[in-house]
Protein backbone atom coordinates (compact mmCIF):
# COMPACT_ATOMS: atom_id res chain seq x y z
CA UNK A 1 0.00 0.00 0.00
CA UNK A 2 1.45 3.45 -0.49
CA UNK A 3 1.97 6.00 1.88
CA UNK A 4 -0.54 7.96 0.57
CA UNK A 5 -3.43 5.48 0.27
CA UNK A 6 -2.39 4.82 3.88
CA UNK A 7 -2.84 8.69 4.55
CA UNK A 8 -5.99 9.20 2.96
CA UNK A 9 -7.68 6.11 5.00
CA UNK A 10 -6.40 7.50 8.21
CA UNK A 11 -7.77 10.89 7.76
CA UNK A 12 -11.20 9.74 6.98
CA UNK A 13 -11.09 7.73 10.21
CA UNK A 14 -9.57 9.89 12.38
CA UNK A 15 -11.30 13.40 11.36
CA UNK A 16 -9.87 16.65 13.00
CA UNK A 17 -10.49 16.46 16.62
CA UNK A 18 -9.52 12.95 17.92
CA UNK A 19 -9.83 13.05 21.62
CA UNK A 20 -11.26 9.60 21.61
CA UNK A 21 -7.41 8.23 21.27
CA UNK A 22 -5.23 11.40 22.45
CA UNK A 23 -7.37 11.25 26.23
CA UNK A 24 -5.21 8.20 26.70
CA UNK A 25 -1.94 7.84 28.51
CA UNK A 26 0.64 7.36 25.69
CA UNK A 27 2.47 4.65 27.31
CA UNK A 28 3.83 1.59 25.63
CA UNK A 29 1.32 -1.37 24.95
CA UNK A 30 1.25 -4.74 23.59
CA UNK A 31 -2.13 -5.88 21.80
CA UNK A 32 -3.13 -9.02 19.95
CA UNK A 33 -5.66 -9.50 16.38
CA UNK A 34 -7.03 -12.23 16.64
CA UNK A 35 -10.27 -13.78 14.77
CA UNK A 36 -13.31 -14.56 15.76
CA UNK A 37 -14.81 -17.00 14.02
CA UNK A 38 -12.97 -19.84 11.41
CA UNK A 39 -12.01 -18.12 8.26
CA UNK A 40 -9.50 -17.23 5.51
CA UNK A 41 -6.98 -14.64 6.25
CA UNK A 42 -6.37 -11.82 4.08
CA UNK A 43 -5.42 -8.35 3.87
CA UNK A 44 -2.16 -9.06 6.51
CA UNK A 45 0.34 -6.98 3.99
CA UNK A 46 -2.38 -3.90 4.10
CA UNK A 47 -2.63 -4.33 8.13
CA UNK A 48 1.22 -4.41 8.12
CA UNK A 49 1.83 -0.93 6.11
CA UNK A 50 -0.90 0.79 8.52
CA UNK A 51 1.16 -0.80 11.24
CA UNK A 52 4.69 0.43 9.79
CA UNK A 53 3.11 4.14 9.45
CA UNK A 54 2.53 4.26 13.18
CA UNK A 55 5.55 2.70 14.24
CA UNK A 56 3.53 0.16 15.33
CA UNK A 57 5.91 -3.55 15.56
CA UNK A 58 4.28 -6.45 14.43
CA UNK A 59 4.84 -10.15 14.19
CA UNK A 60 2.37 -11.92 11.94
CA UNK A 61 1.31 -15.06 12.90
CA UNK A 62 -0.13 -16.56 9.99
CA UNK A 63 -0.04 -15.68 6.09
CA UNK A 64 -2.32 -14.71 3.87
CA UNK A 65 -4.37 -17.06 2.37
CA UNK A 66 -3.99 -19.48 5.65
CA UNK A 67 -7.30 -20.88 7.03
CA UNK A 68 -7.70 -19.84 10.80
CA UNK A 69 -10.25 -21.18 13.56
CA UNK A 70 -11.76 -19.36 16.66
CA UNK A 71 -9.80 -17.24 18.50
CA UNK A 72 -6.43 -18.11 16.39
CA UNK A 73 -4.03 -15.13 16.61
CA UNK A 74 -3.03 -13.42 13.75
CA UNK A 75 -0.66 -10.38 15.03
CA UNK A 76 0.66 -9.64 17.95
CA UNK A 77 1.48 -5.70 18.63
CA UNK A 78 3.33 -3.23 20.49
CA UNK A 79 3.96 0.09 19.93
CA UNK A 80 2.55 3.74 21.81
CA UNK A 81 -1.45 3.20 22.85
CA UNK A 82 -2.52 6.51 20.76
CA UNK A 83 -0.91 5.12 17.76
CA UNK A 84 -2.46 1.40 18.56
CA UNK A 85 -5.68 2.60 19.45
CA UNK A 86 -5.37 4.93 15.88
CA UNK A 87 -4.64 1.56 13.77
CA UNK A 88 -6.79 -0.58 15.10
CA UNK A 89 -10.28 -0.04 13.26
CA UNK A 90 -8.90 0.85 9.67
CA UNK A 91 -6.56 -2.33 10.08
CA UNK A 92 -9.34 -4.15 11.40
CA UNK A 93 -11.86 -2.98 8.70
CA UNK A 94 -9.16 -4.23 5.94
CA UNK A 95 -8.49 -7.67 7.97
CA UNK A 96 -12.34 -8.11 8.12
CA UNK A 97 -13.18 -6.98 4.50
CA UNK A 98 -10.38 -8.71 2.91
CA UNK A 99 -10.58 -12.17 4.95
CA UNK A 100 -14.37 -12.28 4.20
CA UNK A 101 -13.92 -12.37 0.70
CA UNK A 102 -10.76 -14.56 0.69
CA UNK A 103 -12.82 -17.42 2.99
CA UNK A 104 -16.40 -17.24 0.53
CA UNK A 105 -13.82 -17.66 -2.66
CA UNK A 106 -12.08 -20.75 -0.90
CA UNK A 107 -15.18 -22.25 -0.28
CA UNK A 108 -16.27 -21.87 -3.78
CA UNK A 109 -12.63 -23.09 -4.76
CA UNK A 110 -13.21 -25.89 -2.88
CA UNK A 111 -16.95 -26.68 -3.92
CA UNK A 112 -16.02 -26.57 -7.68
CA UNK A 113 -12.84 -28.75 -7.54
CA UNK A 114 -14.80 -31.22 -5.78
CA UNK A 115 -16.37 -32.05 -9.63
CA UNK A 116 -14.44 -29.80 -11.67
CA UNK A 117 -11.37 -28.45 -12.77
CA UNK A 118 -12.40 -25.25 -13.38
CA UNK A 119 -11.59 -21.59 -12.28
CA UNK A 120 -13.27 -19.67 -10.17
CA UNK A 121 -12.78 -15.62 -11.02
CA UNK A 122 -13.82 -12.62 -9.45
CA UNK A 123 -15.39 -9.61 -11.55
CA UNK A 124 -14.95 -6.00 -11.90
CA UNK A 125 -17.53 -5.77 -9.24
CA UNK A 126 -15.64 -4.15 -6.71
CA UNK A 127 -15.27 -1.11 -4.02
CA UNK A 128 -14.24 1.92 -5.69
CA UNK A 129 -10.57 2.72 -4.25
CA UNK A 130 -10.15 -0.43 -2.81
CA UNK A 131 -10.53 -2.99 -5.88
CA UNK A 132 -6.89 -3.59 -5.73
CA UNK A 133 -7.15 -5.07 -2.66
CA UNK A 134 -10.13 -7.03 -2.97
CA UNK A 135 -8.71 -8.46 -6.04
CA UNK A 136 -5.92 -9.90 -4.40
CA UNK A 137 -8.20 -11.29 -1.04
CA UNK A 138 -9.64 -13.68 -4.16
CA UNK A 139 -6.24 -14.31 -4.75
CA UNK A 140 -5.63 -15.80 -1.25
CA UNK A 141 -8.49 -17.63 -1.16
CA UNK A 142 -7.28 -19.56 -4.10
CA UNK A 143 -9.34 -17.82 -6.87
CA UNK A 144 -8.67 -16.03 -10.04
CA UNK A 145 -8.57 -11.86 -10.09
CA UNK A 146 -9.90 -11.75 -13.74
CA UNK A 147 -9.18 -8.36 -14.65
CA UNK A 148 -7.81 -5.65 -12.98
CA UNK A 149 -8.92 -3.17 -15.15
CA UNK A 150 -10.16 -2.52 -18.65
CA UNK A 151 -7.04 -2.61 -19.76
CA UNK A 152 -5.53 -5.74 -19.03
CA UNK A 153 -7.50 -7.63 -21.80
CA UNK A 154 -10.36 -6.73 -24.10
CA UNK A 155 -14.04 -7.59 -23.45
CA UNK A 156 -17.39 -7.26 -25.74
CA UNK A 157 -19.79 -7.13 -23.84
CA UNK A 158 -23.63 -6.80 -24.66
CA UNK A 159 -23.49 -3.46 -25.28
CA UNK A 160 -20.61 -3.16 -27.22
CA UNK A 161 -22.49 -5.65 -29.37
CA UNK A 162 -26.12 -3.26 -29.25
CA UNK A 163 -23.94 -0.69 -30.28
CA UNK A 164 -22.08 -2.51 -33.26
CA UNK A 165 -22.90 -6.00 -33.70
CA UNK A 166 -20.52 -9.03 -32.81
CA UNK A 167 -18.76 -9.28 -35.50
CA UNK A 168 -18.08 -5.57 -36.09
CA UNK A 169 -16.76 -5.49 -32.02
CA UNK A 170 -14.46 -8.27 -32.78
CA UNK A 171 -12.89 -7.09 -35.91
CA UNK A 172 -12.60 -3.75 -34.65
CA UNK A 173 -10.92 -5.11 -31.29
CA UNK A 174 -8.34 -7.51 -33.74
CA UNK A 175 -7.62 -4.15 -35.11
CA UNK A 176 -6.31 -2.09 -32.26
CA UNK A 177 -5.57 -5.01 -29.71
CA UNK A 178 -1.72 -5.04 -28.54
CA UNK A 179 -0.35 -8.76 -28.96
CA UNK A 180 -0.14 -9.05 -25.25
CA UNK A 181 -3.54 -8.57 -24.96
CA UNK A 182 -6.34 -11.28 -25.20
CA UNK A 183 -10.08 -10.58 -26.87
CA UNK A 184 -12.81 -11.57 -24.16
CA UNK A 185 -16.59 -11.93 -26.20
CA UNK A 186 -19.83 -12.10 -23.77
CA UNK A 187 -22.30 -13.66 -25.58
CA UNK A 188 -25.71 -14.96 -24.84
CA UNK A 189 -26.39 -17.78 -27.49
CA UNK A 190 -24.78 -20.77 -28.80
CA UNK A 191 -24.97 -18.98 -32.69
CA UNK A 192 -22.79 -15.90 -30.97
CA UNK A 193 -20.40 -18.43 -28.87
CA UNK A 194 -19.95 -20.12 -32.21
CA UNK A 195 -19.67 -16.74 -34.25
CA UNK A 196 -16.81 -15.53 -31.30
CA UNK A 197 -15.34 -18.84 -31.44
CA UNK A 198 -14.44 -18.86 -35.63
CA UNK A 199 -13.60 -15.35 -35.09
CA UNK A 200 -10.77 -16.05 -33.49
CA UNK A 201 -11.11 -14.32 -30.39
CA UNK A 202 -9.19 -16.20 -26.91
CA UNK A 203 -11.93 -16.38 -24.58
CA UNK A 204 -15.92 -17.03 -24.85
CA UNK A 205 -17.98 -15.96 -22.10
CA UNK A 206 -21.88 -17.75 -21.84
CA UNK A 207 -23.41 -15.15 -19.99
CA UNK A 208 -26.53 -15.50 -18.23
CA UNK A 209 -27.50 -19.19 -19.71
CA UNK A 210 -28.64 -22.46 -17.90
CA UNK A 211 -26.77 -25.22 -17.21
CA UNK A 212 -28.56 -27.13 -19.83
CA UNK A 213 -27.68 -24.37 -22.21
CA UNK A 214 -23.94 -24.31 -21.81
CA UNK A 215 -23.71 -28.00 -21.98
CA UNK A 216 -25.61 -27.53 -25.09
CA UNK A 217 -23.13 -24.76 -26.73
CA UNK A 218 -19.55 -26.71 -25.37
CA UNK A 219 -20.77 -29.82 -27.32
CA UNK A 220 -21.38 -27.36 -30.25
CA UNK A 221 -18.09 -25.99 -29.88
CA UNK A 222 -16.43 -29.24 -29.79
CA UNK A 223 -19.13 -30.57 -32.89
CA UNK A 224 -16.86 -27.95 -35.06
CA UNK A 225 -13.57 -28.64 -34.15
CA UNK A 226 -13.91 -25.26 -31.64
CA UNK A 227 -13.91 -26.35 -28.70
CA UNK A 228 -9.69 -26.52 -27.77
CA UNK A 229 -9.24 -23.52 -29.09
CA UNK A 230 -11.14 -20.84 -26.87
CA UNK A 231 -11.16 -20.58 -23.32
CA UNK A 232 -15.16 -20.87 -22.17
CA UNK A 233 -16.38 -18.87 -19.44
CA UNK A 234 -19.76 -18.87 -17.81
CA UNK A 235 -20.86 -15.92 -15.56
CA UNK A 236 -24.45 -14.22 -14.38
CA UNK A 237 -26.68 -15.72 -11.87
CA UNK A 238 -24.39 -18.50 -10.19
CA UNK A 239 -24.13 -18.76 -6.48
CA UNK A 240 -23.01 -21.18 -3.76
CA UNK A 241 -26.47 -22.40 -4.61
CA UNK A 242 -25.92 -23.82 -8.25
CA UNK A 243 -22.08 -23.66 -8.32
CA UNK A 244 -21.68 -27.10 -8.28
CA UNK A 245 -24.35 -27.58 -11.06
CA UNK A 246 -22.31 -25.14 -13.61
CA UNK A 247 -19.14 -26.56 -12.94
CA UNK A 248 -20.26 -29.54 -13.99
CA UNK A 249 -20.78 -28.34 -17.69
CA UNK A 250 -17.57 -28.61 -18.84
CA UNK A 251 -16.34 -25.28 -19.04
CA UNK A 252 -12.83 -23.87 -18.38
CA UNK A 253 -13.49 -20.71 -15.72
CA UNK A 254 -16.27 -19.47 -13.67
CA UNK A 255 -16.82 -15.59 -12.90
CA UNK A 256 -18.82 -14.68 -9.97
CA UNK A 257 -19.43 -10.97 -9.08
CA UNK A 258 -20.95 -12.04 -5.65
CA UNK A 259 -17.03 -13.30 -4.58
CA UNK A 260 -16.78 -9.50 -3.64
CA UNK A 261 -20.25 -8.03 -3.55
CA UNK A 262 -21.87 -10.98 -0.97
CA UNK A 263 -18.98 -11.78 0.96
CA UNK A 264 -19.24 -11.31 4.53
CA UNK A 265 -17.08 -9.69 6.52
CA UNK A 266 -15.08 -11.85 9.38
CA UNK A 267 -15.39 -11.03 12.69
CA UNK A 268 -11.33 -10.39 14.37
CA UNK A 269 -10.85 -7.97 17.00
CA UNK A 270 -7.82 -6.56 18.80
CA UNK A 271 -7.51 -6.88 22.28
CA UNK A 272 -4.77 -4.94 24.50
CA UNK A 273 -2.82 -7.04 27.26
CA UNK A 274 -3.10 -4.84 30.24
CA UNK A 275 -0.04 -6.89 31.88
CA UNK A 276 1.99 -5.13 29.25
CA UNK A 277 0.51 -1.35 29.72
CA UNK A 278 3.89 0.58 31.58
Amino acid sequence: MLRGQIESFIREDLGYHDISCQMVPDTIAEAVIFAKQDCVVAGVEVAEAIFDYFDIEYTRKIAEGEKIQNNGVVFELKGRTVSLLRAERLALNFLGHLSGIATLTRDCVEAVHECSEAVVAATRKTTPGIREFEKLAVIAGGGDPHRFNLSDSIMIKDNHRHIMGLENAILKAKEMASFTQKIEAEVESANDALLAARMGVDIVMLDNMSPSEIISTVEKLRHEGLRNKVIVEVSGGINTENLAEYAKTGIDVISMGSLIHKAQWADLSMEMKESFMS
